[in-house]
């Protein structure tokens, strides 16, 4: 009888703790970060607060016209980092010079939104980041004046998601974080306050 009784509520005791999860970065932008937003630039909407929208992962290829296996085993270890399928990127247009046809596959991406998209974030910031050898903090310089941030990462295997021991071969991605900031100054706040480890400034 007990375990009839646990089988029927464990369902809907699993549907309620996921509805009440809140990523720890979400509620600290919440609760500490969009104060500190208002305060610093004077916006008195809570609604005009930048906000991060999304966050796009991308994983580009030039043998994967040629190899098909890297190609794949770039979707699958991507999937695994991101923790939601990604899918195959083609060529938009043709391109001689590089022996490129339109429709042909070059990379992988994924975008996340909402509890994915925090939970990828703080395991960027607090397990892949630190992981990169002799870093000394990301580019504070990679944003595109409207808010946008985009982080260029040398070796996927930074992910503890992905198991060493299969990779065949290290690969690059970019990171784009996707805001409502209307401006960089607003997004390089915000990134701060949520931990993103920026390089300081150079003496010269």
């Amino acid at each position: 009888m007990a375990k009839k009784k646990a089988s029927q509520e464990s369902p809907e005791a699993a549907k309620g703790a996921e509805s009440k999860y809140v990523p720890r970065l979400k509620a600290r932008y919440v609760d500490d970060i969009v104060p500190k937003l208002q305060q610093e630039f004077g916006i008195d909407n809570v609604c005009a607060v930048p906000r991060i929208d999304k966050m796009s992962l991308n994983i580009g290829l030039g043998e994967a016209s040629r190899n098909f296996k890297l190609l794949e085993a770039a979707q699958v270890e991507l999937t695994a980092i991101a923790g939601q399928a990604a899918t195959i990127t083609r060529a938009k247009k043709s391109i001689a010079a590089f022996k490129l046809r339109e429709g042909t596959p070059i990379g992988c991406r994924v975008t996340l939104r909402g509890r994915q998209m925090w939970d990828f974030l703080d395991r960027l910031i607090s397990m892949a980041l630190p992981r990169v050898r002799d870093f000394r903090g990301v580019s504070s310089k990679s944003f595109d004046g409207r808010g946008n941030y985009t982080l260029g990462v040398r070796e996927h295997m930074i992910f503890p998601e992905v198991d060493t021991n299969r990779v065949e071969a290290s690969k690059g991605m970019n990171i784009t974080i996707v805001t409502s900031g209307s401006n960089d100054e607003q997004t390089l706040f915000m990134l701060k306050e949520l931990g993103m480890p920026f390089a300081l400034p150079s003496n010269g």
